[in-house]
């Protein structure tokens, strides 16, 4: 083979990867840009094996077997909602094998070359940044996996022992480039020691709504490790490839440090706003069941009758949703709405989910058109507009607290604007805070709130079953004042719902009710109600997560809604949906200071006139500050328990 013919095959394979690669930003393209990068990875094999003629090596096969067959395993047995660790599995692969192809390169006898300082310098590089890659993605793992703490771990001198092992790593890269004398293997082992150590201090301080950052990064450090070990050992693809995606990986962290209004030091080094323990204002037993909560003088009004009279509803994915599985429910709920005439759209916060598009894929998993997916600077700000909001499994992405509670984690982080729906129907597994650990002043809104607590997929069957019952509609359509109703539910306000917004946040995710998700946003959309999902941007634990989660219910991307997108609906929609979300709508982001998410962009689904809650209780999220709207008087609905059984509950109701 010419050297011609090698470089013009290397930089037609590399255009194909980037070709892939965009095709890949839209979800529409997603799986022809996927097999295009894969096609290209697998003549970019053949064609490497065919260069330097080693195609006679019979090693080579059985290792090309055995990580085939490896691969093919895990894509049949790892589900989706296990996706999130098993990108970061992945990524920690492609950082082992750059330095492993930097101890064999570093080891080598490379007196002869051209330039031996030069691979010297990156062999030792490709050990750093690979080991470093690859600890820091087992832990990212272990975390997302819950093996280990997901909270943020700080040790006794955290800080300097971060500073102190990367200062040392990159000493011996410098020692062992300029030192050509002795035996490399204490060069080798110090690199590979230290940059462990760089790599476990860094991860393990980085908690969940931050993973889907750290998880960014680490796919862009294995592609810098791969440009590096490629330059080690003069392979031009394995540059060029690497450097594609350690760019990629790198644009998109800055992307969702954007979103969430951070920079990527505050989260490597966990520096950021000191977390506040508030006074709870409200507390349940933290059991499964499903339960609606409701005062006493709100009793004529019901998540199920707001949503039967809707006629503009946006939904709001979250992680809470994938783990809930329930996307089908969201897809019911969104169809049964629709059958009443309601306009359903789906608002994708940026950071929803736990990796990128994470909400759009559970979403198109449960056949949700891609029309009705917005992301949340194409809806956001229609909240105010929509009939109702609602909220599958997500927190932090709709915390109003993100505009105004400075000194949290969240503060100034971009919010879906749930809070601004008139309705609010939160499918959320409890009531706690987020992430960042501040309390979302959604939940205690005293009117247009329903929270339903619990598994997601029972919550949004429990909305389908209120939008069901006999008068629900009837009453609403022929004019009688709310008083004049024996009852107000759930399902009665889903009935009549024609602009419902669902948030769905972690705990959809935790209780795999994406597609009780699905089948309630379906039912919704089946009464001609406009369903759509709000995704604020740290939804979950990766980038994208609930859209990952929502389209794998077949939830159209076309209603999956980023939070810039939709936030401004929540007030214009009859009710909000909240499936296992928290942080990321609590309004106390905007004013309680002091909080870890005050300044955080939320959700606004307090502004939402009706909203459902499907949580799994009412403490506060991982912020640890309380969420008003669960305190409201009038308007919020609660649905405590398993999110599945809470969405199963709301669907019968339709």
């Amino acid at each position: 083979m010419s050297a011609l013919f090698y470089l013009v095959a290397c930089v037609i394979l590399s255009i194909a990867v980037m070709v892939g690669i965009a095709f890949m930003s839209k979800v529409t393209t997603a799986r022809l840009g996927n097999s295009i990068s894969s096609v290209a990875m697998l003549l970019g094999i053949i064609l490497i094996l065919v260069h330097n003629q080693i195609l006679a090596q019979w090693v080579i096969y059985v290792a090309l077997f055995i990580g085939g067959a490896i691969g093919f395993t895990m894509a049949k047995r790892v589900k989706m909602i296990q996706m999130p660790q098993m990108v970061a599995l992945l990524n920690g692969i492609g950082g082992a094998a750059s330095a492993v192809v930097g101890i064999i390169s570093a080891l080598s006898d490379n007196t002869g070359s051209l330039y031996p300082m030069f691979e010297r310098a990156t062999a030792y590089l490709a050990i750093v940044i690979g080991m470093t890659t690859l600890v820091g993605s087992l832990v990212a793992a272990g975390k997302l996996h819950k093996v280990l703490p997901q909270r943020p771990l700080v040790w006794s001198f955290h800080s300097w022992g971060t500073s102190l092992s990367l200062i040392i790593s990159f000493a011996f890269i410098v020692i062992g480039t300029v030192n050509a004398v002795g035996n490399p293997f204490w060069i080798v082992a110090g690199c590979f020691i230290f940059s462990s150590l760089f790599g476990l201090y860094f991860s393990v301080r980085v908690g969940g709504a931050d993973m889907p950052i750290t998880i960014s990064l680490l796919n862009s450090l294995s592609g810098v490790a791969a440009s590096i070990a490629g330059m080690a050992v003069g392979d031009v693809l394995l540059v060029s490839v690497g450097a594609i995606v350690g760019a990629s990986g790198l644009l998109l962290t800055q992307i969702m440090c954007r979103a969430m209004n951070r920079s990527l030091m505050s989260i490597l080094l966990g520096t950021g706003a000191k977390k506040v323990t508030p006074k709870t204002v409200v507390r349940e037993s933290g059991k499964t069941e499903v339960r609606e909560i409701r005062e006493e003088k709100k009793e004529t009004k019901t998540a199920g009758s707001v949503l039967a009279s809707a006629k503009n509803v946006i939904i709001v994915p979250g992680y809470g949703m994938a783990l809930a599985q329930a996307q089908h429910q969201v897809k019911q709920l969104a169809d049964k709405l629709s059958d009443k005439g309601a306009n359903v759209r789906y608002a994708i916060h940026p950071v929803a989910g736990r990796m990128p598009g994470h909400m759009n894929v559970l979403l198109c998993e449960a056949d949700v058109p891609y029309e009705q997916q917005f992301a949340m600077e194409e809806i956001n700000d229609d909240f105010e507009k929509a009939d109702v909001a609602i909220v599958i499994g997500a927190n932090d992405v709709l915390n109003p607290a993100a505009r105004h509670a400075e000194g949290t984690p969240i503060y100034g982080m971009p919010v879906l604007n749930v809070d601004q729906c008139p309705e609010i129907i939160i499918c959320n597994f409890d009531l706690k805070p987020g992430y960042a650990g501040v309390d979302n002043p959604i939940y205690s809104k005293e009117e247009g709130v329903f929270l339903k607590l619990g598994d997601a997929k029972e919550s949004l069957k429990s909305l389908m079953e209120e939008m069901s019952q006999p008068g629900v509609e009837t009453a609403s359509a022929a004019g009688v004042p709310s008083a004049a109703v024996a009852e107000k539910t759930a399902g009665s306000v889903l009935a009549s719902a024609k602009n419902v917004i669902i948030v769905p946040g972690y705990g959809m995710a935790l209780a795999q009710a994406q597609h009780q998700v699905k089948q309630l946003a379906d039912k919704l959309s089946d009464k001609g109600a406009n369903v759509r999902y709000a995704i604020h941007p740290v939804a979950g634990r990766m980038p994208g997560h609930m859209n990952v989660l929502l389209c794998e219910a077949d939830v159209p991307y076309e209603q999956q809604f980023a939070m810039e997108e939709i936030n401004d609906d929540f007030e214009k929609a009859d009710v909000a949906i909240v499936i296992g979300a928290n942080d990321v709508l609590n309004p106390a982001a905007r004013h309680a200071e002091g909080t870890p998410i005050y300044g955080m962009p939320v959700l606004n689904v307090d502004q939402c006139p009706e909203i459902i809650i499907c949580n799994f209780d009412l403490k506060p999220g991982y912020a640890g500050v309380d969420n008003p709207i669960y305190a409201k008087e009038k308007g919020v609905y609660l649905f405590l328990g398993d999110a599945k059984e809470s969405l199963k509950e709301i669907s019968g109701t339709l």
